[in-house]
């Protein structure tokens, strides 16, 4: 990538909507509403032959700096003195407000090179907001249409020069990039924070990378789109994701909250390990246990990270009592870690990683064959299945089709008619004889080829 370009402007004038064209995927939020956008966003643009860093940011407004507006402002700020070029949006159908005028005041004395662009300029509507544009001092305005991928052509001769391209004398077809998943390298270990609203996952992602680099404040639900970090950790490449918190599903309604919740579940999918952030002064919830559920029926390596530790008076008491209640409610994640840690003070801050790395390396851990049918057959000799209608089933084979997470296939005569108590005995055997504790287990069972037939 060449250099970065930032798009700013006041709420509500398509900056997101103009980031997913450049991307040429659908990863912020978009929703008629102003102010949906807070943390700055990252991805990789392009246009043409131009690949280039995009960052969409807040929408700018004057609030003071301790209220939520004036952190999202300092948030945008800082994606200002980061970029190489500013591309200043204003709404065309909508003409030029005061707060443009104000804007383009702070982005002159940033010093920065500004391209200045009239957004939803489809159609007739927006050429009165088009040459009202020209008043802010700031050169020609280019005409856009984010929605429709309008005027990308200009656009390009316009930021080319400054993010170390040559402005095109003709660009022939728009293009947009296309949907290839390639948002992170191929070495990067993904790892998503969720958990429910205010428990601190973007303060601890902050005193993790060692900056303020997400919007955090007393505020509950904060966090709307799920915001990607790389990050470096003792040499090894990670890239965080922070995530929406996620509610009682009959308590979601609105539906920008509907959108910022799938955009968790689509991180949740996309990671590979997940740290379930539970606030340890609350107890554990209903909630927390749906969301450790789907987790580990998404197949991932799974932390439980118990924040605000520093408030607890009866420490013991208050992990013993969870570390039950997991046992007993989440079988499907027996032994998973538990790690107790404060994201404000930055106290036991230090245990996390090595708890993910370690997961992390159970969860995509390979079995020899001859080990697991050997383990299969002092399994059956200690336990031998049952034989429902006096037929006995006979479970001839065991091998693990793959990792990530561990998946096995045992072959058996009448797999229909084992039950799941014994099924389970399997699973907790292997948990205990190959140390696969904390990960989900998929054990499938398959009718062998009758050699006789």
């Amino acid at each position: 990538m060449s250099g970065t370009l930032a798009i700013i402007g006041r709420p509500n004038v398509g900056k997101s909507t103009l980031f997913n064209r450049l991307v040429g995927r659908r990863l912020a939020l978009v929703d008629d509403r102003p102010g949906v956008t807070r943390d700055r966003r990252e991805g990789e643009g392009r246009i043409a032959d131009l690949t280039f860093a995009v960052i969409d940011t807040a929408g700018l407004d004057d609030a003071p700096p301790s209220s939520l507006e004036g952190r999202m402002r300092a948030q945008t700020e800082a994606a200002i003195a980061e970029s190489d070029v500013c591309l200043f949006l204003v709404d065309a159908r909508s003409g030029v407000t005061p707060l443009d005028r104000h804007f383009a005041d702070l982005l002159r004395r940033s010093g920065k090179p500004v391209v200045l662009a009239a957004n939803k300029c489809e159609g007739r509507a927006g050429e009165s907001g088009l040459y009202e544009a020209f008043e802010l001092g700031l050169g020609e305005p280019i005409a856009l249409s984010a929605e429709h991928g309008e005027g990308l052509s200009e656009l390009y001769d316009a930021i080319a020069p400054h993010l170390g391209g040559e402005a095109a004398d003709s660009f022939g077809d728009e293009h947009e990039a296309d949907g290839e998943d390639d948002e992170e390298g191929p070495h990067a270990l993904r790892l998503a924070v969720i958990g429910r609203p205010n428990t601190g996952k973007s303060t601890m992602i902050n005193a993790l990378v060692g900056e303020d680099r997400l919007l955090t404040g007393p505020e509950a639900g904060i966090t709307r789109d799920s915001i990607a970090i790389d990050w470096t950790w003792r040499g090894r490449e990670i890239r965080l994701y922070d995530t929406a918190g996620m509610r009682r599903r009959s308590r979601v309604t609105e539906k920008l909250e509907k959108l910022a919740v799938a955009d968790t579940l689509r991180a949740v999918r996309f990671a590979e390990v997940v740290v379930l952030m539970i606030d340890a002064t609350q107890p554990f919830e209903k909630q927390d246990l749906h969301i450790a559920d789907l987790v580990a029926r998404e197949g991932r390596a799974c932390v439980i990270a118990l924040n605000k530790w520093d408030l607890v008076t009866d420490k013991r008491g208050v992990r013993a009592e969870l570390e039950e209640m997991v046992d007993r409610l989440l079988p499907q994640l027996k032994g998973v870690p538990i790690v107790t840690l404060s994201a404000l003070t930055g106290k036991s801050l230090d245990t996390l990683l090595p708890a993910v790395l370690h997961i992390y390396e159970v969860w995509q851990q390979r079995l020899p064959t001859a080990e697991l049918n050997r383990w299969l057959s002092e399994a059956l000799q200690a336990h031998p299945p049952p034989a429902p209608g006096g037929r006995r089933i006979r479970l001839r084979y065991i091998t693990q089709v793959k990792g990530r997470p561990p998946t096995f296939v045992v072959f058996c005569s009448r797999p229909q008619a084992l039950p799941d108590a014994y099924r389970r005995y399997l699973v907790n055997g292997l948990r205990e004889a190959f140390d696969l504790w904390g990960v989900p287990i998929r054990l499938h069972l398959r009718k062998g080829d009758n050699p006789y037939a």
